[in-house]
């Protein structure tokens, strides 16, 4: 840990070029850019490839890229094929290179161990090519998949970096997930190694990462598996079994410094990693894409979304486990020069809801973002923003939220609490790796409207279209949101070993058109609103969890003869899971519930936690069989007069329903 002397000299030397460039921006000497010129530039043919190009004007290439949009396997198209670069060099050493290793690269702190670390670009130069090292000493090699699980401690982003710097993949696991769920994901990506921690820490309880790791890698099959261990220093784990697990602190140690392994060049079109995300079945779903089109995105983005340039500060409260937390703390401020901020905690209850503000103080952050879930928990606990005016926190320009729909009266509180600084609700997916649809600083800045993720990104061609796959020209008007290919880069290559379920899925539904699975309108100024999920998709407090896959768990329980999962709207958490269970034979219907609910948070986690169990006679279907989810959505919401499809098989189910749902809820209802 530093002392407090030298942590204020960081931030001294951190903020001088900030204030500087934030001074020529007032006096008008760096104006912005239009809006609508950027838009036109990225979508017109004749000059969308001089419009990605020149954003790569500040990425480092070992070899120039021969083409910008390679179309040659539509749908299929690829960004800056031809040419070799690496993410993880453009984050770290092209920084150093330049004369800037001295900046500060990453603020680090944990509200469980109460540590704090500073790493520069030049400590993390060193500790990635170790890192690196350590992992090629293992054979892993360009090509070669790693999974991380792992706490938010550094060793995660330098695990993270190592990869990439020798051009292996790696796929990220969140921590919160169950034995059964990272097996999943060691079957289906195969690894060459596991990164992984002694131990992950939440308000309280401790997760076992190591029982975890073993119980998984027994059940894909692949015991012998090699582990890499982060030992915590006051959660270390005792009983490893040392044939198959290496010491990170050993292994590094072994290597001196300076003896790292050097940045391996791969193509643009190279995986970068692979994030599991959750879909319409339980199968797992690895989205997946280049360096170069990453590289491209996150300049872009960073640059005009948010403004982050050297030495700017940018704290987000996702997990690396997240999206997110990939471009928002591990790569996308490193590409700009920028500091990132990794905090172990949560915005509420480590110690309290002040913690992001007291945060943004410490180190000085100019971009904050975070899921509306975790604003609505910041604002349950205070709501007069007393915590709020306990800081300094002049230094922040913006905060941006994403993972659902931001509801009118949050934006609302920021506005009151946070007068003059930027607010922007966007929408993005893991799928399109940076945002469709947002507000801008260095471009036009646009009003704000309640309820709206402002207009779409250079790049993003948006359309409304209605069931009949005709476009929807009127506004206001709601359909299916769809994004006329090709997409910018950035955006997904494709599935993990699976590019014609790629195609089949995203990219035929019309043809020619990227399936976003969102519903909505664009107003008459253009304005996107994001109304609701097409699919069986939900987002519970800024956790993408398939209700197809809940069903799956649930069917596995031999009391269970049909269930469906649907997502209920919650004020707090967006949406939370409700199961309607149709028994296979009769029992305790208080211990089925509970025990459906624990079968849940064991093969899942506990951030999927069941809403309620509600047992019906039989599931609201049509007459070819499928379940009508959109139905028992409706009844779970409240809804009076339920939507129910002409192709329903009997209407008579609907009324049975609606009372089973009041008779389980009634009773907590009548409490409150």
């Amino acid at each position: 840990m530093l002392s407090k002397q030298l942590f204020k000299t960081f931030q001294r030397n951190q903020t001088a070029l900030t204030q500087t460039a934030q001074r020529a921006f007032v006096q008008g000497s760096i104006p912005k850019q239009s809006y609508d010129q950027h838009r036109e530039l990225s979508l017109n043919p004749a000059t969308r490839d001089d419009f990605w190009a020149e954003q790569m004007s500040e990425i480092k290439w070992f070899k120039q890229y021969d083409k910008v949009l390679d179309d040659s396997r539509a749908p299929l198209y690829r960004w800056f094929t031809g040419g070799l670069t690496n993410v993880s060099y453009n984050c770290i050493d092209r920084h150093v290179e330049a004369g800037n290793g001295h900046d500060v690269a990453v603020y680090y702190e944990s509200a469980f161990t109460k540590r704090t670390r500073i790493l520069t670009y030049e400590d993390l130069q060193d500790k990635v090519a170790r890192f690196s090292k350590v992992l090629a000493n293992q054979g892993v090699k360009k090509g070669d998949t790693v999974i991380i699980y792992m706490p938010m401690i550094p060793e995660a982003l330098i695990a993270m970096h190592a990869c990439v710097r020798i051009g292996a993949i790696h796929s990220v696991v969140f921590g919160g997930f169950a034995p059964e769920e990272l097996a999943n994901r060691v079957s289906h990506a195969k690894p060459k190694v596991i990164v992984t921690a002694s131990a992950g820490l939440e308000p309280n309880r401790i997760i076992p990462y190591i029982g975890n790791v073993d119980r998984a890698c027994e059940i894909a099959g692949v015991p012998e598996l090699k582990r890499v261990i982060v030992q915590r220093r006051s959660y270390r784990e005792k009983d490893i079994d040392k044939r198959y697990y290496l010491d990170y602190e050993e292994e590094m140690g072994k290597i001196p410094k300076g003896a790292g392994h050097e940045v391996v060049g791969v193509e643009g079109t190279h995986p970068f990693f692979v994030l599991y995300t959750s879909g319409t079945t339980g199968a797992p779903k690895g989205i997946y894409r280049s360096h170069g089109g990453q590289l491209a995105a996150y300049n872009y983005a960073l640059k005009n979304i948010y403004d982050i340039h050297r030495k700017d500060v940018m704290f987000a409260t996702s997990d690396i486990g997240w999206i997110v937390g990939h471009n928002f703390i591990i790569y996308g401020p490193l590409v700009r020069g920028g500091t990132t901020v990794m905090y172990e905690g949560k915005p509420i209850g480590t110690p309290n809801a002040g913690v992001c503000w007291r945060i943004i103080e410490d180190y000085k952050v100019k971009a904050f973002y975070i899921a509306p879930t975790g604003v609505r928990g910041i604002k349950k606990e205070d709501l007069e923003g007393e915590f709020i005016k306990q800081h300094d926190l002049s230094s922040l320009t913006s905060i941006s939220m994403a993972g659902e729909r931001c509801d009118p009266e949050t934006v609302k509180w920021l506005q009151k609490n946070f007068p003059g600084v930027h607010l922007n609700d966007n929408w993005w997916q893991t799928e399109t790796g940076w945002m469709i649809s947002s507000n801008y600083i260095n471009l036009t800045t646009f009003p704000t409207k309640l309820g709206s993720a402002t207009k779409p990104c250079p790049g993003w061609d948006v359309k409304i279209m209605d069931d009949d796959d005709n476009l929807i020209d009127e506004p206001e008007k709601p359909g299916k949101i769809m994004v006329k290919l090709p997409c910018p880069p950035g955006h997904m290559d494709g599935l993990w070993g699976n590019d014609e379920a790629y195609v089949e899925k995203y990219l035929s539904n019309p043809e020619g058109y990227y399936l976003t699975g969102d519903a909505g309108y664009i107003d008459k100024d253009g304005y996107v609103y994001i109304m609701t999920r097409t699919d069986d998709v939900i987002n519970t407090a800024g956790h993408r969890i398939s209700t197809g896959r809940i069903e799956e768990v649930l069917a596995e329980h031999p009391y269970v003869a049909e269930n469906a999962v649907v997502g209920k709207d919650d004020p707090l958490k967006g949406d939370v899971p409700l199961a309607f269970i149709v028994v296979q034979k009769e029992m305790d219907r208080v211990k089925l519930a509970k025990e459906l609910q624990n079968i849940v948070r064991e093969k899942i986690g506990a951030f999927a936690k069941l809403d309620n169990v509600i047992f019906i006679q039989r599931l609201p279907k049509t007459r070819s069989g499928k379940i009508l989810r959109n139905l028992l959505r409706d009844i779970s919401n409240g809804i009076k007069t339920p939507r129910v499809t002409p192709t329903i098989e009997d209407r008579g189910v609907v009324p049975e329903i609606m009372k089973a749902y009041e008779d389980a809820t009634q009773p907590q209802e009548g409490k409150k």
